[in-house]
């Protein structure tokens, strides 16, 4: 099993849903390092799926008082390639090291 961080639309029950087929199980935790800021998403089919145009995403600041509170959930490899699918132009799935110690995926958009 691999881990995924999650600040955004894949917490979502409806989201995990459609794009896993199941309700993904998880815990809490944090990204350290790094603050959300919103962008706007300009893919069409990715704004359908998620039901924004507008998102959160991920900013590293290297600041020890900045962190991202999520969800880390254990996926299998092909859940992972699942959302990469999922995920819209733009992001990239980039290994963190979470608050409790975890490796774990997360998408982070590399345009912003």
């Amino acid at each position: 099993m691999e881990s995924l961080f999650t600040y955004g639309t894949l917490q979502l029950e409806e989201v995990q849903l459609a794009t896993f087929g199941r309700t993904l199980k998880g815990e809490r935790d944090a990204l350290v390092g790094y603050q959300v800021a919103m962008i706007t998403i300009e893919d069409e089919d990715f704004v359908a799926k998620s039901g924004t145009a507008n998102h959160r995403n991920l900013q590293f600041t290297g600041n020890a008082s900045d962190a991202v509170e999520g969800m880390v959930f254990a996926v299998t490899i092909s859940e992972l390639e699942q959302a990469d699918a999922y995920e819209p132009e733009g992001y990239e799935r980039v290994l963190v090291q979470c608050l409790s110690g975890v490796s774990a995926w997360v998408y982070l958009n590399v345009r912003s």
